[in-house]
Formats: C-alpha cells, structure tokens, sequence
C-alpha cells in the first residue's frame, strides 16, 4: 500500500465517526508498506497489509469471500478481458471505459473508483488525476490488479471452451502512468476514507450488486469534495432481491420512495430532488454505455450502462 494514502485512511468499523487509522509497518519501501497493519485506536481493531494489500473491510469474513463467486478465477478472467479487451485488439471488445473516462476532466488531487474489480478505470484516472484510488471487496480483483498495476501489464488466460484456455498478453499503453495508484480491499458500503478526500469519484456498475444501494451512493457523496469535484455513476440496474431486499433497490419497483425507474431516481438524488444526498450535485451530462463480458470464446454477454455525470 503507497504510504501516501495514511494520510486519509480511516476506520471503517467506527463509522459514522471518523478515526484515523496509525500504521506498524513492518517491511517498507521508499513508497510502500509491504507488510504490516493499521490500528484503529478506538475500537481496537487491526487491519492487515499483506504483500503489499490493504485489508479495510469492516466486517472481514473468509466464509463470505468463500462464497463470493468475484474470487473465483473463470469471473476474474472475464473481468479481464471485458476492462482491457479493447488493449489486446480483441475484435469483440468494447470501447466502455475509455467512453467513460472521457467524461471525467482533468483534475488534481484524488480520484475514487468505487467497486473498481481489475482495475481498467483506475487506470485512465492515474491519467488524468493526481493519484487513483481502487477499492473492492474481492481479493481476487485486488490482487489481480495490483499485480498489473506492478508489472504494467501482464499474461491473461482466457476460457476458450470448458477447461480449455489461451494465453493472451497484456501490454499496457506506454504512457500510462501506473505509479500514481494504488488498489485495496474494501467495502463500498463503508469506504475507509475521511470525508472530502476525493477530487472525482466514480461508481461504474456496483449500485445494483450491494445490499444496500442507497447507503453506497451516500458514502460517495460523504469521500468527495463539497466544492470541485466531479461524480461519475454508471449502471444497468439489474435488481436482485439475491442481492438487496427490493426495499432498498433505488428502482425497479412499482411502490415506495424509489417507485420507478432506478436512472430517473439516481437523478433526483444527486440534484436534491429525493432526500439523501447532500450536497447536491449538477448534472453535466446523461447517455448509455454498450459494454460486454465474455464466459468464453462463444459466449459474450452485452450490457447497456446508463450513466450521469455531474459536478459540484
């Protein structure tokens, strides 16, 4: 973990209450914390760094990571080639995530990419910011990105068909600027930042994989600057009662606060027009994104994204 992040790390399990996180360090580079944790005074609790990774979630379990289908190798690997397949010239890819980092303006200071997976748009903001910030609740997506962020590239074993895979090489754009970001493990539901520490913040295709939907866009709103700074929400709106309790979903339902269509709704509660947000934000613009995911060789999955962007 860059030791430039210490200064806004916070503890996660003490939320609402803001605690600053100290650090052990036990191996260190010139810019890292190689291994070694971060305490939280207040309720006591370490948070591991390992082999480089920090581990911010509140609420750690090893029997939910179990379960969780994002740490399995076949998910990884289609995340992969849905966030670089348009680097490895890959006819079928889409071009979703340089569409969506066009939107956001070159800025200084912090970007957030919130359910940030492999890492794609991590990377286009350590382009256009002055560092970026990756965090997701699945290690393996962790890993996997630090490990290209590390190596500026890398080899990627695709399914072809059952267990059958191909090796496919990764090369990273030669003025891509990689050491200005870093990735963590953590919970979008509570980020291990302190309020206004982010410049940008974005949120591509995660509001409707959490259980609470709401909650995650309000520490969106809580990490980002009250004054100049940009929001960048993406989403299909895919709604699973597996995943939320449709009591909570932002959309999709016929009754209750958010009765209606989920894009409409995120709308209003970033412009103030539905109580939750706060500050408001202004809308810069609106659209759809096409991007697709691939199983395997004859199996791609094509889905469309609506977006807003907006600034305060």
């Amino acid at each position: 973990m860059k030791k430039i992040l210490l200064d806004i790390l916070i503890c996660p399990r003490c939320l609402p209450e803001e605690i600053r996180l100290s650090d052990v360090a036990l191996e260190t580079s010139s810019t890292e914390i190689l291994k070694g944790r971060l305490h939280c005074g207040n309720c006591g609790t370490d948070y591991p760094i390992e082999e480089g990774i920090a581990f911010l979630e509140p609420d750690p379990s090893l029997e939910l990571r179990q379960k969780n289908r994002y740490e399995t190798m076949p998910v990884v690997s289609s995340y992969l080639w849905s966030h670089f397949g348009d680097l490895m010239k890959d006819d079928e890819a889409s071009n979703a995530y340089r569409e969506w980092a066009i939107l956001i303006e070159p800025h200084g200071g912090f970007c957030l990419d919130a359910g940030s997976a492999v890492g794609r748009f991590t990377f286009e903001m350590a382009q256009k910011a002055d560092f970026a910030v990756g965090i997701d609740n699945a290690v393996a997506f962790i890993r996997t990105a630090r490990e290209l962020m590390l190596s500026r590239g890398g080899t990627l074993e695709l399914a072809e068909e059952g267990r059958i895979t191909r090796s496919q090489r990764l090369i990273f754009p030669g003025n891509w600027k990689t050491d200005n970001c870093e990735f963590i493990v953590g919970d979008a539901l509570a980020l291990p930042f302190s309020t206004a520490s982010f410049a940008s913040v974005s949120s591509l295709n995660i509001v409707d994989k959490v259980s609470k939907p709401l909650k995650h866009l309000q520490e969106l709103n809580r990490v980002a600057r009250p004054r100049g700074a940009q929001c960048l929400f993406s989403d299909p709106f895919s709604w699973s009662p597996e995943v939320a309790d449709p009591a909570d979903w932002l959309g999709g339902t016929q009754e209750g606060l958010f009765a209606g269509r989920g894009h409409e709704n995120v709308l209003a509660l970033l412009e103030g027009r539905l109580d939750g947000l706060h500050p408001f934000w202004h809308i810069q613009g609106m659209g759809r994104i096409q991007w697709k995911i691939r199983t395997h060789c004859n199996h791609y999955e094509s889905i469309r994204s609506c977006f807003v962007k907006a600034a305060r």
